[in-house]
């Protein structure tokens, strides 16, 4: 996964196209994202000790890695790799080339 936990995100494609959000959560096997604040679902939920009430939450919805795009330096850029003289490996942004730190 070119994508990890905390990194911010624009979304490229879909219904919330132009958004912007933080990543709360990876899933590398189904190869989805869940952002901070898109893609909003409704969930109908039963009353538990936890929620006594139940009701209807608000929650986030997975989105598809292939439909958000890193922002580094405030645009969208995707992700490359680069191997440094020690032999380490190092993520780049491919419009700048400057060095992914996380």
């Amino acid at each position: 996964m070119h994508l990890k936990t905390g990194m911010t995100v624009r979304v490229m494609s879909g219904n919330h196209k132009g958004k912007e959000g933080k990543i709360l959560y990876v899933h590398p096997k189904k190869q989805r994202v869940i952002i901070e604040g898109v893609n909003l679902i409704k969930r109908h939920m039963r009353p538990s000790q936890e929620n006594p009430q139940g009701g209807v939450v608000e929650r986030e919805g997975a989105i598809h890695i292939s439909n958000v795009m890193l922002i580094h330096g405030g645009k969208p850029t995707r992700i490359g790799y680069k191997k440094l003289d020690d032999g380490s490996k190092v993520r780049i942004a491919t419009k700048t080339g400057d060095e992914i730190s996380s």
